[in-house]
């Protein structure tokens, strides 16, 4: 008899993206850092970049996914304790993102740390975005923290230290802290002004005044942050109170895990639905001040979502430029077949435009906090709804066209296949978290009414005066929409800011191509599909940019 052969024989597969440099494979973030912050030490992000590109890394990240969170609300006795476990994955992710500084570090740093850490955050995201929702909240809330100097005391050391420390102590004992929101409630949702919490004071303690809380919030993340900022109702209106899970005696705060939310992605992420009956809060600002505190911490988060889309579409492309170099279709690699050419160099050219503006971004942030610079807070409230709105809502369809680079490949999720689907379930969270696109594009309007943002706005589109002829002409007709906007366009003024923005930040940092290509396509011809690019576009620079 004759020996049976093999009919499992492996050929024409990529390779796993594993052991790379996530950073130095990022060629517009790193043109990006150079025009925003060019005194910012690189060798920290490619030491990030490394670590989070190792096999090691990338293993963690799909253990945190495929092990998510368990609510375990009562001991073996009955008695309720309300914690949440978590696979040591996602505590290694956490120390790792701690490690780095991307929590509330850069508020304990000198001037670009901001945008030092919103590249951090960025490449963070690629590898594992569960993780850095409690990242984010934690860099938001310390501002809004300081303004209460007896809790700040307590509390500031440990949430600027880089370290991650999970152990169930009450804040002041712990080397690394983390923190949380805990705003919206079933019967609002946005509108936070109908929030039914209530609030009753208590007394005067050495944190200053304490209230007793009453009430339930419906989205209420990384439950196992060491405190959380929350909304509830005095005689004065909303108001925002400090709420440490643990209290100083040790003892554990009135806040009651109903369940953990079986959401579509960000699975390595608790999110949770409480309910409390006479929890302590302690006063942080003024009584009825609470949504004016919520929104400057809703910049911070904003940004966050905005960075976090860029990089999961950074990684999305980086993996499907690694699979078309190496996967083979009649007769070509498909990295050389025309039309996926055409299709890739377009979706490196978003990543081009998306980078270029949430870096802008960080930037203002930076500028604003650390300089007070009074023309870059203007902007960061122009572009903050601005980044969020559209680079966000890109994303699910920048994902859905990467993975169909993959083909099959890239929607199938068991353990020997890549990221890619993960990438895609986590893409419409960063859109929807704090402030859909309705709320985005209102808020755009808001931000108009604010003074000298149209000059802000003129003076940095000022660049596309005779650079190019659609986008020239766009601008030009900003100036009546800008001064009349109506809310029902609102999403059209965004979107056109937003590529208007793009184009001039391309046109100073980028090289002349990439500025031609993306005005061509994005003002011009307003391609609604990836992989319209015209014959004319320098597609091989596009492509050489982007490969990681």
């Amino acid at each position: 008899m004759t020996q049976p052969q093999s009919t499992h024989e492996v050929f024409n597969q990529s390779s796993e993206l594993a052991d790379v440099d996530l950073f130095a494979g990022h060629r517009p973030l790193q043109e990006a850092l150079q025009a925003m912050a060019p005194e910012v030490d690189l060798a920290p992000l490619h030491a990030l970049g490394r670590e989070l590109g190792s096999a090691e890394v990338q293993a963690q990240a799909r253990l945190a996914n495929r092990h998510p969170p368990r609510l375990r609300a009562y001991d073996r006795g009955g008695r309720r304790i309300d914690e949440v476990e978590f696979h040591p994955a996602y505590h290694a992710l956490m120390a790792c993102a701690a490690a780095h500084g991307l929590q509330a570090a850069p508020w304990g740093r000198p001037a670009g740390a901001h945008v030092a850490r919103a590249a951090g955050f960025l490449l963070f995201n690629g590898t594992e975005a569960g993780v850095m929702c409690p990242v984010s909240m934690s860099y938001a809330v310390t501002p809004a923290l300081r303004a209460s100097a007896s809790l700040y005391a307590d509390w500031g050391p440990g949430l600027t230290a880089p370290v991650y420390d999970p152990r169930p102590l009450p804040g002041p004992q712990k080397n690394g802290l983390t923190m949380g929101m805990g705003m919206t409630e079933k019967q609002g949702g946005s509108d936070l002004r109908a929030n039914t919490s209530r609030a009753a004071f208590d007394q005067d303690t050495p944190w200053g005044r304490c209230y007793r809380l009453t009430g339930h919030k419906w989205f209420f993340s990384a439950p196992m942050s060491d405190a959380h900022l929350m909304l509830a109702q005095t005689a004065a209106g909303p108001t925002c109170f400090f709420v440490p899970r643990l209290l100083p005696d040790g003892t554990r705060n009135a806040l009651r895990i109903q369940r953990l939310k079986d959401k579509l992605g960000n699975h390595a992420n608790a999110s949770s639905e409480i309910e409390f009956d006479g929890a302590a809060g302690w006063l942080v600002g003024e009584e009825g001040r609470g949504i004016a505190q919520i929104l400057e911490m809703g910049t911070l988060t904003r940004l966050d979502c905005a960075l976090g889309s860029a990089g999961l579409m950074r990684q999305a492309l980086a993996l499907a430029l690694h699979h078309c170099a190496q996967r083979s279709a009649f007769g070509k690699k498909l990295i050389e077949q025309p039309l996926m050419r055409n299709v890739l160099a377009d979706l490196a050219l978003e990543v081009e435009g998306a980078t270029a503006l949430v870096m802008r971004l960080a930037r203002a942030v930076d500028r604003s906090e650390h300089a007070g610079d009074a023309r870059e807070a203007v902007l960061r409230r122009l572009l903050t709804p601005i980044g969020k709105f559209w680079v966000c809502k890109r994303g699910s369809h920048f994902a859905q066209e990467a993975m169909e680079c993959l083909g099959g490949n890239g929607y199938v999720e068991d353990d020997g296949h890549g990221p890619m689907a993960r990438l895609y379930r986590e893409m419409p969270l960063n859109s929807i978290w704090e402030g859909a696109g309705n709320v985005m594009a209102l808020d755009l309007l808001r931000a108009l009414r604010s003074a000298g943002v149209a000059e802000v706005l003129r003076d940095e589109l000022e660049c596309l005066r005779g650079a190019h002829r659609g986008a020239e002409r766009l601008a030009a007709g900003l100036t009546e929409r800008l001064a009349a906007p109506q809310e029902s366009q609102a999403r059209r003024l965004a979107r056109d800011v937003a590529l208007l923005l793009q184009a001039a930040l391309l046109r100073r940092q980028a090289p002349e191509a990439v500025f031609s290509a993306f005005c061509a396509t994005r003002i011009d011809a307003g391609a609604d599909v990836f992989g319209q690019l015209p014959e004319d576009c320098d597609v091989e620079l596009l492509l050489a940019r982007a490969m990681p």
